[in-house]
């Protein structure tokens, strides 16, 4: 399927807007043009052709010693000139008016014939009609403003108008409803994070409001219940340090004649013990954000991959320029030690690959193995607690399910992003992406 479309509140809501009053408006228009302009247009077409058609008839029927008095009156009270034609008319066919059209179409039903009103080439502000009265052939002109009328710069201006004033109210309605759902978006990505988000203003419309006030107190909700969590976390894994403690002195009391190989796996299961409670820790540590420095990524992770190549790891690393970048110390170091470990645990003891790229937008440190890879069904499951892709349930294996969580919880809460990614020949690449 093609990947659909994303579209923000604030366009959609304009363009609905604008596309709805558009419609609105050509409507509006039509019909006004219709049932109003129209028949206005066409009456004072048919009233200017009476006054052509009456005015050439009288000056047929007029003694020829008067006919310049009346071609005079004409031509000052009604702005009309009327003359004899002795040529043909040397024009072409005026320019679109629709105003013309039903003229023409108001002296063809008068004087029974088609009439055709033309401009000169060296004079297009005057229009001309030539016809025959009686045995005269008549021509008679007036000039544009006569008709005082612009239909089409009109409508361009009245469209144009409205096109912009629904534009400008579509926007301020639109931005209205977007601003502060945009505002709730990034509130509810903050607590996402694990943040403490800005209270929201309680002001608007009374939904929006009513919406605000309702996530400001789900938000300190959500929070009150985190540091619940984490206190409870850390209140459990503190507290059964205690009966570790004494487990472990019970099993130093043990009788010296007692099995070695039970007292060696006692001492396995309790030290396995610490680390599941150091995770929990961990784990509860990792719920809230860090103090960020000044950190060199490179010499970072020059660390990382010493100590595990001094643990026997096969881990390749070349040296480049430095990359320094603000971070949480702390989370940086528990994220790449997981990541590194579990390449070099699911990697098929094939060497791993860590590459760092230092963008200005941001840096990107990637941890590449040849491993089997993870099952694309699967690979927002393993950030689950506990979740683990080996079977066994055997910690020197399978490990204890906790890293990629821990490793997930304190990305979010430093605003980073991890991914584990396909690599291209086999394997998976942990990437690791810091703004």
């Amino acid at each position: 399927m093609p990947p659909r479309q994303r579209h923000s509140l604030f366009r959609s809501t304009a363009a609905t807007l604008a596309v709805a009053l558009v419609i609105f408006q050509a409507i509006t228009l039509s019909v006004t043009v219709y049932f109003v302009m129209q028949p206005m247009a066409k009456r004072s077409a048919d009233d200017l052709a009476a006054l052509i058609v009456l005015s050439a008839q009288t000056w047929a029927e007029l003694p020829p010693q008067t006919r310049p008095d009346f071609e005079l009156e004409l031509a000052e009270k009604h702005n009309l000139w009327l003359f004899p034609a002795t040529t043909p008319l040397p024009g072409h066919d005026h320019l679109f008016i629709p105003y013309l059209f039903m003229l023409e179409d108001a002296l063809e039903k008068r004087l029974g014939q088609p009439i055709e009103i033309k401009a000169t080439e060296w004079d297009q502000s005057w229009l001309w009609i030539e016809f025959p009265v009686g045995a005269h052939q008549l021509r008679i002109g007036f000039p544009k403003e006569h008709l005082g009328v612009n239909p089409v710069a009109a409508l361009l201006l009245v469209l144009s108008t409205t096109v912009a004033l629904i534009l400008l109210a579509s926007v301020i309605l639109a931005r209205r409803i977007s601003r502060p759902l945009a505002k709730l978006s990034a509130a509810a990505e903050r607590v996402g994070q694990g943040n403490t988000p800005e209270t929201l203003p309680e002001s608007g419309p009374d939904e929006l409001a009513s919406l605000a006030r309702a996530f400001n107190h789900m938000a300190l909700q959500v929070q009150e219940l985190l540091a619940n969590r984490t206190t409870l976390l850390a209140g459990i894994s503190h507290d059964l340090r205690t009966p570790l403690a004494r487990m472990r002195l019970a099993v130093e009391m043990l009788p010296r004649d007692a099995d070695p190989k039970l007292i060696a796996r006692l001492q396995h299961d309790l030290e396995e013990m610490n680390r599941l409670i150091g995770e929990f820790i961990e784990l509860s540590r990792g719920l809230e954000k860090e103090a960020t420095q000044e950190i060199d990524f490179t010499l970072l992770l020059q660390e990382l991959v010493n100590d595990a190549q001094n643990g026997g790891a096969q881990v390749e690393w070349q040296e480049q320029e430095p990359c320094l970048r603000p971070a949480g110390p702390m989370a940086l170091r528990r994220i790449l030690a997981n990541l590194i470990g579990n390449a070099v645990r699911y990697g098929a003891e094939l060497p791993v690959t860590i590459e760092c790229a230092c963008g200005k937008e941001a840096a990107v440190i990637r941890v590449l193995d040849r491993g089997p890879g993870i099952p694309p069904d699967q690979v927002e499951s393993v950030f689950r607690p506990f979740f683990r892709l080996e079977s066994s349930r055997s910690s020197t294996t399978g490990g204890s399910g906790l890293g990629l969580a821990i490793a997930r919880q304190l990305a979010d809460a430093n605003g980073w992003k991890i991914e584990l990614l396909p690599r291209e020949g086999g394997g998976t690449e942990a990437r690791l992406t810091i703004p």
